[in-house]
C-alpha cells in the first residue's frame, strides 16, 4: 500500500486517466474529488463490499431449489 501525505488543493494521479484531488478537510472528515473516465466504476468501499456480498449469496444455489427446478424441467419435457 502506497501512503501519502497530501494537503488541499494538491492530488495524486493514477496512470494516465485518473487524478485524486484533495478538496477540503474539515473535523474527521477529508473531501476528495475524482476525475475519472466515465466508464471507469467508482464506489465506495463499504458499497462494493456489500454488492460483492450480494452477488456471492445470490450465486449460491440450495439443492431443494434445484431439485424443485430439476422436477419441473422435466415435467415441461414430459408434457410435449
Amino acid at each position: 500500500m502506497l501512503v501519502l501525505t497530501r494537503k488541499p488543493g494538491e492530488g495524486i494521479l493514477i496512470g494516465d486517466d485518473i487524478s485524486i484531488k484533495i478538496i477540503e478537510i474539515k473535523g474527521g472528515a477529508i473531501r476528495i474529488g475524482i476525475d475519472a473516465p466515465k466508464g471507469k466504476k467508482i464506489y465506495r468501499q463499504e458499497v462494493y463490499d456489500r454488492i460483492v456480498e450480494e452477488n456471492r449469496n445470490a450465486a449460491q444455489w440450495d439443492l431443494i431449489d434445484l431439485d424443485s427446478l430439476s422436477v419441473n424441467l422435466s415435467n415441461g419435457k414430459n408434457e410435449k
